[in-house]
């Protein structure tokens, strides 16, 4: 850690996508349309099974009781729980369309609920949706089963009906135990109800355990945070994500009602980064990558050692690649090589369905370039590393002639130590792995050429 100086990580606090993806979700365009997402599901469903990938599955559940401040996900707040029945049924509808194109029965490795808040949803009809799910496609045995879960609306007999329905990974949202943090984001859920979950999940024998944080929030200090994470130490999550906060107004409306002068500085910010690296590091959490820290017998961690960390839409993956059928409001999918995104609003998403159409409203058909691009910057995303000849085998071209301009680019990060470059590879050294969004950007040909970076959130 001695090498992760707070100078460093200011030089590289900067705007950068977190590429769950290549190109990024605000690269795909409108002409992309349902009839090209459904003729990329013909294409899987004809395709050999020996070409076939794995299947994922992401459902998005919109709903949260209340507001979140900080919060950019897409998401309706609401009281009225009799709106998660008439959604089931829009997305009993989405599923009828899928399965219409590929059949019932193609198995999944992976399943996970997002929202908004998946828990918003009462045990019935959590049930009523996995029923749904095993209905139209075949839940593999030892699938990943993950589930989002706001701390407020779950007790330990929920948590059992969770295990009882299959999920077997629990993501538990905590942001920041310090109650003035909580009350400045209008999120208030008091530690000791935090850790009575946690270890209600241990009990109960959920193989994984997921926190997420948040630094940069409205009144943390570095002094504040310091104490959430000696508490985040004292629960030892299997898993922490660690994001910094991005203050988008203009983009954000929920985050308008936060006091800009109460957001910590730029260098206050730094420190919390530079405090809850070396407080996780010395608690022998393995720094898996861009945020993600994991303890080293989890499954997340055996497959960064391993080399088969993969990265998707929900972030880092045990999963190999894979595609992925997003179902619900705002969701995204991956089939082939296409992208696609349906609707955000409920209103044009349940439009949509009402009239017997897939609620696809934008996406994007990649093509070469940004296949073997994102072939690269997944490479330096998951393994820290690139093989030039597995890339030129694999795309036919000839890397250091096709990357000339990204190589010379990333002199200077070699000079910063950060990289290694020789004549079959680039390495992302041990304190590099800290700056790998920095390092992966250098080949993101659409960033390169706008430098548009203002949408992004800070890179670190």
């Amino acid at each position: 850690m001695e090498t992760i100086t707070p100078e460093l990580l200011r030089r590289f606090d900067v705007n950068g996508p977190r590429y769950t993806s290549y190109p990024t979700a605000d690269r795909f365009v409108e002409a992309f349309t349902t009839n090209d997402y459904h003729q990329a599901l013909i294409q899987r469903r004809d395709a050999p099974a020996s070409m076939a990938l794995p299947l994922s599955l992401y459902v998005h559940i919109p709903f949260c009781e209340s507001l979140c401040y900080y919060c950019a996900c897409n998401k309706i707040i609401t009281k009225h729980h009799e709106r998660g029945a008439e959604y089931l049924r829009y997305l009993s509808r989405e599923l009828d369309l899928h399965t219409q194109v590929i059949g019932t029965g193609q198995a999944v490795t992976q399943l996970h609920l997002g929202g908004g808040s998946p828990t918003f949803l009462s045990d019935a009809e959590l049930r009523e949706l996995m029923a749904m799910l095993r209905r139209s496609f075949a839940i593999a045995p030892g699938a990943e089963c993950s589930i989002e879960v706001d701390p407020r609306t779950v007790d330990a007999t929920r948590l059992q009906n969770l295990a009882d329905l299959g999920f077997n990974r629990l993501s538990f949202g905590v942001q920041d135990f310090d109650p003035e943090v909580q009350k400045a984001v209008h999120r208030i859920q008091p530690a000791e109800q935090v850790f009575a979950l946690v270890e209600d999940a241990r009990r109960i024998g959920f193989d994984s355990i997921n926190v997420d944080l948040i630094y940069g929030l409205p009144k943390q200090t570095p002094e504040s945070f310091a104490r959430t994470l000696e508490q985040v130490r004292q629960l030892r999550p299997d898993r922490i994500a660690l994001y910094g906060y991005a203050h988008l107004p203009e983009r954000f409306k929920p985050q308008r009602r936060i006091i800009s002068a109460d957001l910590p500085t730029g260098g206050s910010k730094i420190s919390m980064l530079s405090q809850a690296l070396t407080a996780f590091l010395a608690a022998d959490y393995v720094y898996v990558g861009m945020d993600h820290f994991a303890l080293p017998n989890d499954a997340l961690a055996i497959a960064k050692r391993q080399g088969r960390l993969h990265r998707n839409f929900q972030g880092y993956s045990t999963q190999p690649d894979c595609d992925l059928i997003g179902l619900g409001v705002s969701a995204i999918g991956k089939i082939g090589a296409t992208y696609s995104q349906n609707a955000k609003t409920m209103e044009e998403y349940c439009d949509a369905l009402d009239h017997g159409r897939l609620p696809v409203v934008r996406g994007l058909a990649l093509s070469r370039d940004d296949l073997a691009r994102r072939a690269v910057i997944m490479a330096l995303m998951c393994q820290g590393q690139v093989v030039f000849e597995s890339i030129e085998l694999a795309w036919l071209l000839d890397f250091r002639n096709y990357f000339a301009a990204e190589l010379e680019q990333l002199k200077s990060l070699q000079d910063q130590g950060l990289v290694t470059v020789d004549d079959t590879g680039i390495q992302v050294t041990a304190s590099g792995w800290f700056f790998v969004r920095g390092v992966a950007m250098v080949f993101d040909k659409y960033l390169q050429a706008d430098r548009n970076r203002a949408k992004f959130s800070r890179i670190i």
